[in-house]
């Protein structure tokens, strides 16, 4: 698990020589080492990785419905209408999103996602009116980032890659 601080992208090389995660993770040396999902360059947070292509899939596929935790500050102050068409779900250009669960409070919202749309909070944001200053992943289903420094990594203990696979397990299956 990382902490990706802003400005590094979600990647293991990049041919234009900007920083990226595999430079946070260097001394981790695992060649089938990969991130899962991703946090765009402006995007601070929790990053998982894994060498389990398994899992990586699962961890990303929709149909598990893992839930995201991320703390957002946005240009203005919240209104409770912004708030609950973003309970509802938004209408973005490649559909409508999934209900998100909400919460407000010293001007800072808390917003859990299951889906992982390119940049989707971002765009649900200013959906509503309220486009983002500053964007921070703080939870992946059960896994916190707690109090890891920005730019640190460290390894999952057991019972938390047990909490993760079996909330996984869990997910509900998808017919058809």
């Amino acid at each position: 698990m990382l902490n990706k601080p802003r400005g590094v992208l979600t990647t293991m090389s990049d041919p234009h020589g900007r920083p990226t995660v595999a430079d946070l993770v260097a001394s981790v040396r695992e060649p089938a080492l990969f991130p899962v999902g991703r946090l765009d360059r402006d995007t601070s947070g929790l990053l998982f990785f894994t060498t389990d292509g398994e899992l990586g899939h699962k961890l990303s596929h929709p149909k598990y419905e893992l839930f995201k935790t991320y703390e957002v500050k946005v240009q203005g102050k919240f209104t409770a209408q912004a708030l609950k068409r973003l309970e509802q779900g938004i209408e973005l250009e490649d559909g409508m999103t999934a209900p998100a669960k909400v919460h407000y409070a010293n001007g800072v919202l808390i917003l859990q996602i299951r889906e992982g749309r390119n940049r989707q909070v971002r765009r649900m944001c200013e959906a509503v009116g309220f486009p983002v200053v500053k964007l921070h992943r703080s939870r992946l289903g059960s896994l916190e980032l707690g109090d890891l420094q920005l730019g640190k990594w460290r390894h999952l203990s057991d019972s938390e890659i047990l909490d993760l696979t079996m909330s996984l397990k869990a997910a509900p299956e998808v017919q058809g």
